[in-house]
């Protein structure tokens, strides 16, 4: 469809401007002030137009375990979470499809799925989320979490000796199973990207992370991973490699322009500047990073060195929600208590920049999406300066990161299909997403980990806490 969005709001070096923008064969076509009409006609008076942004990390079958777990650290975290882990696919289904309608109507155009995986139906999940975004009509990505590690191999010893423990599958078998889903599912024209994704060096055999990364190169797909996110996996590395994770990391061939890493909360100046070395991607996740007590990222010091810096909302059991201007909001300011040279702060300009354009960036798609500009995908937010939480009228971008704007999206045009209209999805029914995540759902008041007792007392020891 072709559309034109007329007089509406798009910012420019200095301020604002208010142009036409039209849209054709899922690409913008022109940016001018009185253009002719051209298809359908969108009013754009007192409303903002923006690139849409990047959900650059999350897991969304955690949807189902959505404020449910105690504030715990993520290495206890992890162990109540995969207790409960949904063992069907239509759950996997219902809360992809919430996950992107969630981002959707927070500004979000594209999302990328570390995508929780059901034992023994590996594939099935994959196919469950993967028709949940094309039916929605998100861009997604979607990276399988694989490992072939059990879960106490991710906790630091602590000096301490522990049996040695069987590997849950072997390297052969992850790489096989990361090169099935690409071959069975990865359709970037119709939106669908997969991803290599290992949940990360804490999990992951040396044999597994180098024969993953042979899988980008291989078949030209993205990388993602979790890394350096606690303290805990910090003092894991120093035992496992005698050396930075980063660096490891390096010697893998992991690192590169694809590449993105989701949290990176302890790494050192030179960390960092191999990161910006390799133009790998940061993916700022500072909602769950609060939540699960992991710590503070080092983000200024990533843009001052010239490291690509993404959002992400992270899953929706250690957030609890998929608000990506809720994300981008805490991850601009909540830097400013860590540098006293004020000139460093990230401003709304610039967090809306790393949200779009560096979301793109690290995805490789930054020469097609990301930024208001004739030829790219029409990948666009239409946000309404009416709303009450974005009035009354000041600085639009300020209001939209600084405020808390709340049902402010009034469309979404992704590749020039438009998803949402007038605040509402249009591709799919809400009501029928509502009642499937009610029906599928009980509430709880309290529930009983077997995992938790075993892995909080190998976490104690190892954190130097107080035995219980």
């Amino acid at each position: 469809m072709e559309f034109t969005i007329q007089s509406v709001c798009v910012p420019t070096r200095d301020g604002y401007d208010w142009v036409d923008v039209q849209i054709q064969q899922g690409r913008i076509t022109a940016i001018a002030p009185h253009l002719p009409p051209l298809g359908t006609l969108i009013n754009g008076h007192h409303k903002l137009l923006l690139p849409g942004f990047v959900n650059a990390h999350t897991h969304s079958p955690e949807m189902w375990q959505r404020g449910l777990i105690a504030p715990l650290p993520l290495e206890l975290w992890l162990a109540e979470l995969y207790d409960f882990t949904p063992l069907a696919p239509e759950k996997i289904y219902w809360s992809a499809l919430g996950t992107a309608v969630e981002t959707l109507l927070s500004g979000g155009t594209t999302v990328v799925d570390h995508l929780i995986l059901i034992p023994g139906q590996e594939m099935e999940t994959i196919a469950a989320a993967v028709r949940a975004y094309r039916e929605v009509g998100i861009r997604a990505f979607v990276g399988p979490l694989l490992h072939d590690q059990d879960f106490i191999t991710s906790l630091p010893t602590g000096g301490q000796s522990r049996s040695p423990v069987p590997n849950l599958r072997s390297a052969d078998e992850t790489i096989a199973l990361a090169k099935a889903a690409i071959e069975q599912f990865h359709d970037p024209a119709a939106g669908i990207h997969i991803m290599v994704a290992p949940t990360g060096p804490q999990l992951c055999s040396d044999e597994s992370l180098a024969g993953l990364a042979a899988l980008r190169d291989r078949y030209d797909v993205c990388l993602h991973t979790h890394l350096l996110e606690t303290r805990g996996q910090h003092l894991l590395f120093t035992e496992k490699y005698g050396c930075s994770a980063v660096a490891h990391l390096q010697r893998l061939n992991f690192l590169g322009e694809t590449t993105s890493l989701a949290h990176c909360v302890w790494l050192d100046d030179a960390d960092i500047e191999m990161l910006a070395a390799t133009r790998s991607t940061v993916v700022h996740n500072p909602l769950s990073n609060l939540r699960l007590g992991s710590g503070i990222a080092p983000v200024l010091k990533y843009r001052a060195a010239g490291v690509n810096v993404a959002f992400g909302c992270d899953g929706s059991a250690s957030n609890d929600s998929q608000d990506l201007l809720e994300a981008i909001k805490l991850g601009s300011i909540l830097h400013n208590v860590t540098d006293l040279e004020y000139r460093h702060w990230i401003t709304p300009r610039q967090a809306v920049t790393m949200a779009a354009l560096g979301g793109a960036k690290g995805l490789g798609l930054q020469a097609v999406t990301g930024t208001l500009a004739v030829g790219q995908w029409a990948d666009l937010v239409l946000y309404d300066l009416e709303n009450l939480s974005l009035l009354p009228r000041t600085d639009p971008i300020g209001q939209l990161v600084l405020g808390r704007p709340t049902q402010a999206v009034h469309s979404v045009w992704v590749q020039g299909d438009r998803v949402v209209a007038d605040g509402t999805v249009t591709t799919i029914h809400l009501d029928t997403l509502r009642a499937a995540l009610l029906d599928h759902s009980e509430w709880h008041a309290q529930r009983t980990s077997t995992t938790l007792p075993q892995f909080q007392t190998y976490y104690r020891q190892a954190m130097g806490l107080a035995a219980d």
